[in-house]
């Protein structure tokens, strides 16, 4: 099971969070990730709309997309990441339709509408230069927003969108066709669409349907329909490696819609953990601390996509995360809450970075263990929309 810890705030980004009111009477209020480039602005302003995770949407870690958010703070964009109502520490109860694909999306358009309210009154973004992105569950609420004309808002792009419900007698595949047939029929606002061929949720045939669906009612999208991406296409966008496929496309369409596709400012690389001469990656015996279950543990993380990291304790606890934000910060505190003490990392992607003499091999059955990554992407940014 993944334990996932809430990540420092990147002043590289001038990240911060706030609470953006939502609601009929603006009752509710939406915990919100803000990036921003150094200034005053106005700045063009990408909302980002995330997906949902299996299980109780309260217990979704706050998603911050910040490959993305990185890509876009460095063109000079403000971004936007909310976490709508009933998901993380927003205040408010999600609704959740069933299988009425339809619904659930123009459900969850009313608080990126929300958003965009509130994000055209402040002074530091330009209310007349914004794009709103979406990944998954984010993507259809996306598209589903695209049935209005909403001032400002000069294109959508759609990233793996949809929603999965696995409940007795939801056709949820031949639901999400019918949905973006009616979101196509209603469509204001040119998107981009991006499906990868692996995508564990929305595969190539699906991804088709939905779009074919979608411009024969006489919607307005391009479907980019890019090939595997690693374990899973899925989580794409939650990846390092993932600019080099949704940037190319995503930068053509920005200019056809006149945003800004040049880097004005510049970024700090996030500091890297130094390389020891400890020992070599796969030397498994030299991981200090472990039994034989952590080496087991060990020689299934050598077989994991980079990033990852792997972080051990004294007393012979251990966690490996892989892909996603930040995994060595990931290991580090999952290994503390699974050991109850602090943890060291060992390694990170190719390299070992354990500094010290070697340790002597434990060979009792040590403690807790864990893994924060699956697949892919770890568990948060892979964002596996249910089954319910």
């Amino acid at each position: 099971m993944a334990i996932e810890q809430e990540l420092p705030l990147d002043y590289r980004l001038n990240e911060q969070v706030i609470m953006v009111p939502a609601g009929p009477q603006g009752e509710a209020r939406l915990q919100t990730t803000v990036f921003r480039p150094n200034g005053d602005g106005p700045f063009p302003l990408l909302i980002i709309n995330h997906g949902k995770e299996p299980g109780d949407p309260r217990g979704q870690a706050r998603d911050r997309f910040i490959f993305m958010a990185t890509a876009f703070v460095k063109r000079g964009y403000a971004v936007m990441v909310p976490m709508r109502r009933g998901f993380s520490n927003s205040i408010g109860a999600y609704v959740d339709h069933g299988c009425d694909m339809r619904a659930n999306g123009y459900g969850q358009a009313h608080d990126i509408k929300s958003t965009i309210a509130y994000a055209r009154k402040q002074k530091w973004i330009d209310d007349h230069r914004i794009v709103v992105a979406g990944q998954s569950y984010g993507g259809l609420a996306t598209v589903a927003m695209g049935t209005e004309v909403i001032e400002g808002v000069r294109g959508l792009i759609n990233i793996a969108g949809g929603l999965r419900d696995d409940g007795a007698g939801c056709d949820w595949r031949a639901e999400l066709v019918n949905a973006f047939a009616n979101y196509g029929a209603n469509n204001k606002i040119a998107s981009l669409w991006m499906y990868g061929f692996n995508d564990s949720l929305f595969g190539p045939n699906l991804a088709a349907r939905m779009h074919d669906a979608f411009v024969r009612s006489g919607g307005q999208a391009r479907l980019i329909a890019f090939g595997p991406f690693k374990r899973d296409a899925h989580g794409m966008i939650a990846s390092r490696d993932g600019e080099k496929v949704w940037w190319p496309d995503t930068e053509r369409f920005l200019q056809q819609i006149g945003m800004p596709t040049e880097e004005v400012f510049s970024i700090a690389d996030a500091p890297a953990v130094p390389k020891t001469d400890y020992a070599t990656v796969d030397d498994i015996d030299a991981v200090p601390y472990l039994g034989e279950a952590g080496r087991a543990a060990y020689r299934e993380y050598l077989s994991k996509m980079t990033p990852r990291a792997f972080a051990v304790s004294s007393n012979g606890a251990w966690c490996w995360a892989e892909e996603g934000e930040a995994p060595e910060k990931r290991a580090l505190a999952t290994c503390a809450k699974s050991s109850g003490q602090d943890c060291k990392l060992y390694s990170v992607d190719d390299y070992v970075v354990w500094q010290g003499p070697r340790m002597p091999v434990v060979d009792a059955d040590e403690g807790q263990l864990a893994s924060t990554a699956t697949g892919g992407a770890g568990i948060s940014e892979a964002e596996a929309d249910a089954p319910r």
